[in-house]
């Protein structure tokens, strides 16, 4: 059934939540909150409340402490995402991240490299890797984004893509660029989507803002893709979602 996810994301060593298509290489995005709790407070805060498959991602350099901060906070309870590589992959894990999140280092010249998927799950894992298709809408379909989601790739997200990196990971990781940190509703459209064409776990993020878009993401994807709440959730200053309400959802039969 369809789960709340929940989130770290930091940029320059500090809990924030950001609007995502505004980090670019200026580094200087439009910020919606910025946390006086450091990381492992979030951490210890999900581990309590027992919140499994929770994503921290290190928004650009300077964020390797903060990161290690959340780790510790519930070793093996969160995935890690930002600057993966299959040179450090394995290395994050031993630090205590359940799985690591990759998107970028899976492209050459915009468009998705195989060998490099295969030696990134090769290097940590197929059951350690969530693969981060997140995305942008085209009037061609949902394209992948890297670099901080300023470059739209030559990568659909479709059934096809989806089927064919299966083999490869534990999950899928998708952000909706063009909404994320607007609180002004899901895409629908791309959650129905991995619903239909999504052959392992999902997690679908971006524009979330109540808690009926649990049950509508339930509804739209037939249970089959979680969700994750950024700048709308209480404890990141939102007020249009409770923290505890999304645990409560996690706790019902």
């Amino acid at each position: 059934m369809t789960a709340f996810r929940p989130c770290i994301d930091l940029h320059r060593g500090v809990v924030k939540q950001i609007v995502g298509g505004t980090l670019d290489a200026d580094d200087a995005p439009d910020e919606n909150f910025v946390s006086d709790k450091d990381p492992a407070w979030y951490a210890a805060r999900y581990r309590e409340d027992g919140l499994l498959g929770g994503h921290v991602i290190m928004l650009g350099p300077g964020n390797e402490v903060a990161a290690q901060k959340a780790l510790q906070g519930w070793p093996g309870g969160l995935q890690l995402g930002g600057g993966i590589t299959p040179g450090n992959g394995r290395t994050w894990i031993e630090k205590g991240a359940d799985k690591v999140i990759v998107t970028s280092y899976l492209f050459t010249d915009n468009r998705l490299d195989m060998d490099k998927v295969c030696q990134m799950s090769q290097a940590v894992g197929a059951d350690r890797l969530v693969i981060d298709l997140s995305c942008r809408r085209t009037p061609d379909g949902f394209f992948v984004a890297t670099n901080r989601w300023q470059t739209v790739t030559k990568t659909s997200v479709d059934k096809a893509v989806l089927h064919r990196l299966a083999a490869y990971c534990a999950e899928y990781l998708v952000h909706a660029a063009d909404v994320e940190g607007k609180c002004r509703g899901i895409d629908a459209d791309l959650v129905r989507l991995l619903g239909n064409d999504s052959p392992i776990p999902c997690t679908y993020a971006g524009g979330a803002m109540a808690l009926d878009d649990l049950d509508t993401v339930k509804h739209l994807s037939g249970g089959r893709v979680d969700l994750t709440f950024g700048s709308g959730l209480d404890i990141f200053g939102g007020d249009k979602v409770r923290y505890e309400d999304c645990v409560r959802w996690n706790q019902q039969p």
